[in-house]
């Protein structure tokens, strides 16, 4: 259920920790691409893996930031994603999600919560976005729609002293259904380059 503490200072505290000195302990290293190293470990209960993104993007820490809670811009940016909107639940902002796909692909929405802080670490000044999944009543499931359980995101980003931000991306996204799990790994890791790609432009199309 979501409260008024879903996320912690100490997550807060540990992101832009990790974003200076990146915990690789377990994870592997699979390729480098658009000026990022990205790394993966299997999830062994879903037989899934998290990714982690360390790099550098064409655009300052702040903007960054925008364009992952501007969700009007998402819409705008992912054909798939046909609604969301954001609603108070329990003393906390909920956002719920829908996303419709091509033929033989299952529809689906998602339930999470979100949340922005600008923190001083260290001296350094880090933008920080932590999002998870969450289960409300207000969101019952839909028919014909799979809902997505499992889904966390980390982002802690800084400038690099140009006009470039050190970015360090945590993600594990389930996407439920009956989709080999083969099959989604093969997907996620081939479609992370052009993740990164999208994410650049995103940016430039931003300001």
């Amino acid at each position: 259920m979501a409260s008024a503490r879903s996320f912690s200072e100490e997550q807060f505290q540990e992101a832009c920790a990790e974003l200076q000195n990146p915990r690789l302990s377990g994870w592997n290293w699979q390729v480098e691409s658009r000026g990022f190293a990205i790394y993966r470990k299997l999830s062994r209960p879903t037989g899934l893996y998290e990714y982690k993104l360390i790099g550098t993007l064409r655009a300052p820490p702040d903007l960054l930031a925008d364009i992952c809670m501007d969700l009007g811009y998402i819409r705008w940016r992912i054909p798939q994603v046909i609604e969301a909107y954001e609603t108070e639940c329990n003393g906390e902002t909920v956002i719920y999600m829908k996303m419709e796909f091509p033929f033989l692909l299952s529809h689906r929405d998602c339930v999470y919560v979100q949340q922005r802080r600008e923190l001083d670490f260290r001296g350094r000044k880090i933008q920080v976005v932590l999002a998870k999944s969450t289960s409300v009543p207000q969101f019952p499931e839909r028919s014909g729609f799979i809902r997505v359980r499992q889904c966390q995101v980390k982002l802690a980003v800084e400038s690099d002293g140009s006009n470039q931000s050190k970015v360090l991306i945590h993600c594990f996204i389930n996407p439920g259904g009956r989709i080999p799990s083969w099959i989604i790994n093969l997907v996620a890791k081939n479609g992370i380059p052009g993740f990164l790609a999208d994410l650049e432009d995103a940016y430039l199309r931003y300001q």
